[in-house]
């Protein structure tokens, strides 16, 4: 099968085949299900045949995703000498007028911006903030890692919160907002996009607070009062407990609205973990924290 694997030329063919070999009805889940009836060999020389095959369709899918991004990349040109028509005038993209909007609106509420480099170290990116060494975000097909090296394309601007902790300790608050990297490309992704983070560090802080500083930053995002939000347990290793929100939305207006009963997640947020503070330098016993923050570009869309 490994050669078949190989030979295939198209990402519906593969998945067509990972389907009947390891799903519901698969060959090798049907295999692998009868594991406990083999002698201890079997069992092992099984595993490796299973291992090999998920490798290969790892190895297989990512070359053809890259052979499919090559291609586009070589029809998709755009004429840069084109010269516009004389009318035509200049705009603020929207982008960049929502990165303002972003600026004031935690700068209004206190918040110092602050940045750090995009290409990371695995500590800043991963170890500080509490991320497991066996947790997916570090898997290849996840992360864009510069070969040779321990470096990475920083996955979320989160790694700048370490960086600031490290400089100036605690009480801070900050925001950061900037671009990461992920290796992720289908209808609703891009391998770039844009995030945002707000972090608040001082004494006796609690999630009240992080709720009432996530209602007032989009109350100045949408210029609104009637920001109606709703929280769900959700997991991030870098907070404890974590949540992600969502905003009560008018689909005709276009606007938050409150009774609506339509609700539209903006982004994720929770109390630091401990962990991350001591990695940080800062004592957790003292000091306590939360952070939230969301994609740009989904919120440019709103």
């Amino acid at each position: 099968m490994l050669e078949q694997i190989k030979a295939i030329d198209n990402l519906e063919k593969l998945q067509e085949l990972y389907s009947q070999t390891f799903g519901k009805n698969g060959s090798m889940t049907a295999r692998l299900k009868e594991m406990k009836n083999l002698g201890e060999e079997e069992r092992i020389s099984l595993n490796k045949e299973k291992d090999e095959l998920t490798a290969a369709f790892k190895t297989r899918q990512t070359e053809l995703e890259d052979a499919a991004m090559m291609a586009s990349l070589a029809t998709e040109k755009i004429d840069t000498t084109r010269t516009p028509a004389p009318t035509a005038t200049g705009k603020i993209h929207p982008f960049t007028k929502l990165l303002a909007d972003i600026g004031r609106a935690f700068e209004t509420m206190g918040y110092a911006m602050a940045g750090g480099p995009e290409i990371e170290s695995d500590w800043y990116c991963f170890e500080a903030l509490n991320f497991p060494p066996n947790h997916p975000a570090r898997d290849m097909h996840d992360t864009f890692f510069i070969k040779g090296s321990d470096n990475l394309l920083r996955t979320h601007t989160s790694s700048v919160q370490i960086r600031e902790m490290e400089k100036h300790g605690a009480p801070i608050k900050i925001y950061s907002p900037g671009a990461t990297y992920r290796k992720e490309m289908d209808a609703t992704h891009t391998p770039m996009f844009s995030q945002y983070e707000g972090l608040v560090i001082d004494k006796n802080i609690t999630f009240a607070n992080l709720i009432s500083e996530i209602k007032i930053f989009f109350g100045k995002i949408f210029d609104s009062a009637e920001i109606e939000l709703r929280v769900r347990p959700s997991y991030f290793p870098f907070t404890e407990p974590s949540i992600e929100f969502d905003i009560e939305w008018d689909k005709k207006t276009g606007r938050p609205a409150k009774g609506t009963g339509t609700w539209i997640e903006m982004g994720g947020a929770g109390m630091v973990h401990p962990n991350v503070l001591k990695n940080a330098g800062v004592d957790p016993a003292a000091y306590q924290g939360f952070a939230f923050g969301a994609g740009i570009e989904c919120l440019a869309m709103l």
